[in-house]
């Protein structure tokens, strides 16, 4: 007997997950079409690079007027 080895323990949060997943099977699907409407967007690197090089630099203190 191998004193080192505990018992299988689930979380309560661990059961509930499975729990979801086996009475939802498309949720994963579900989830990466979410995320693929909002987060993996195809960059373009030039439309990037104008965007970096139209950058104005901002002043040290945003709310100080601008003296000449």
């Amino acid at each position: 007997m191998n004193i080192f080895r505990r018992p299988h323990y689930n979380s309560e949060i661990t059961n509930f997950i499975e729990e979801m997943r086996h009475k939802k099977p498309t949720l994963e699907a579900e989830q990466r079409a979410g995320r693929a409407l909002l987060w993996d967007k195809h960059l373009d690197r030039e439309t990037q690079d104008e965007f970096k090089q139209a950058r104005v630099a901002q002043q040290p203190y945003v709310y100080q007027t601008q003296v000449k």
